[in-house]
């Protein structure tokens, strides 16, 4: 009889008691704008602020509307201004290249390698051309960062950090986005923590942090933010940053903070998911599994594989022979967006160039979902029916 996966890849886990109890108090008291507050009262996005610096081992934090705002704030906070050309590897998702736009400034776009990180190689090639790297941790994927910063160091090129995909991740036991000078992560519903929108931006700069959170509509209130850097900073810029808005409200910070307690479990979860659809695929022919290096601590809440040099009628077989089982892989190769796959080649608004060697990676890259709501059982049934449908589609070749 043949296998087949009736789970859903994109339903979550509900939220903690603990969150639920939190959101209600925030609802019976009503005080859900950050800086509506009683006196000594700290309020929920200051403590959480509080809390994930001290979780990624920053100075400063501001939490935000979105994971999109955080890196649009942090842009400009950096001094990126229209005109200017940043840095940004080629796979990433449209709200990196976007924040970009935004500013009214230029994507540079730098190769990416079959182990789906920047390649390093060519960015020290690109890295006279822009003063900011916005660096996309894309899909958890984590490059070496040492050298990374070697490069950007050397030529003057600022770091800002895009950690969506590795909130609670480390390289060589540092917190993913405690290299550059700012990172920015988001809370997403699909992320590693849920308030349907958010973000939360961190730095160890007290200009960057205090530009941040006058920008993000601190409406003068800056003293609220405990997780922020003195007045005498704020004083430097609050005449010449615009209000752009952006802030988190206490409701959602409230459901974020247990979440935040359990990371570290969740985490945990996620990575023995990823290795159960890891285990169970290696090996098959055609297939090619990205090996994760001994220095990345990641956080498998996706996992990608590639199929080298296939077609794409060969890859729209296996996409499609895999979904009648119950299995929906995505695929970044497509000619046009499908999925919330869009590529490099598709923002037409960035000038996209001829990347080569990223078509080739992203022409065989499949990419799928690891909700906490599939069982140890459920990841090793899925990598039976993957290991099936690509074996049968490569042996037919």
């Amino acid at each position: 009889m043949t296998e087949v996966f009736t789970g859903n890849f994109t339903q979550q886990e509900p939220l903690p008691e603990a969150a639920l109890e939190a959101a209600m108090a925030v609802l019976r008291h009503g005080r859900l704008h950050r800086y509506n507050l009683k006196p000594g009262e700290l309020g929920e996005v200051a403590l959480l602020e509080q809390e994930f610096a001290a979780f990624v081992g920053a100075k400063y934090c501001l939490a935000t509307a979105s994971g999109g705002s955080a890196i649009g704030l942090a842009l400009r906070a950096v001094g990126v201004k229209p005109g200017d050309r940043v840095l940004t590897n080629a796979f990433t998702l449209a709200p990196v290249p976007g924040a970009i736009a935004a500013v009214g400034a230029e994507p540079v776009f730098v190769e990416v390698t079959d182990g789906l990180v920047i390649d390093l190689d060519d960015l020290a090639a690109k890295a006279g051309e822009a003063g900011v790297l916005l660096l996309s941790h894309m899909r958890g994927h984590i490059c070496d960062m040492g050298r990374l910063m070697e490069i950007c160091d050397a030529a003057n090129v600022t770091v800002v950090e895009d950690c969506a995909h590795t909130m609670g991740a480390t390289w060589e036991g540092v917190p993913s986005g405690r290299h550059g000078a700012v990172a920015c992560y988001s809370t997403q519903t699909y992320k590693h923590m849920n308030s349907g929108e958010g973000g939360l931006l961190v730095t160890d700069d007290e200009d960057i942090a205090a530009k941040a959170v006058l920008l993000s509509g601190s409406y003068m209130l800056y003293e609220r933010h405990k997780a922020a850097p003195g007045a005498e900073v704020f004083a430097r810029h609050r005449m010449e940053m615009p209000n752009i808005s952006g802030r988190m409200d206490n409701l959602r910070a409230a459901i974020l903070r247990p979440q935040l307690a359990e990371l570290p479990r969740q985490i945990a979860r996620w990575n023995a998911r990823y290795r159960a659809v890891e285990e169970g695929i290696r090996g098959t022919p055609g297939l090619t599994v990205v090996e994760r290096p001994d220095q990345e601590h990641f956080v498998g809440s996706s996992i990608q594989f590639l199929l080298k040099g296939w077609g794409a009628g060969a890859v729209g077989e296996v996409l499609e022979r895999c979904l009648k089982r119950g299995v929906e892989l995505k695929w970044f190769g497509g000619p046009d967006p499908v999925g919330f796959t869009s590529r490099y080649a598709h923002w037409r608004y960035a000038a996209p160039p001829e990347l080569e060697q990223t078509d080739g990676v992203l022409s065989g890259l499949m990419d799928m979902r690891l909700p906490l709501t599939f069982s140890i059982a459920d990841c090793e049934l899925i990598a039976r029916i993957i290991r099936a449908e690509v074996g049968a589609v490569f042996q037919a070749r």
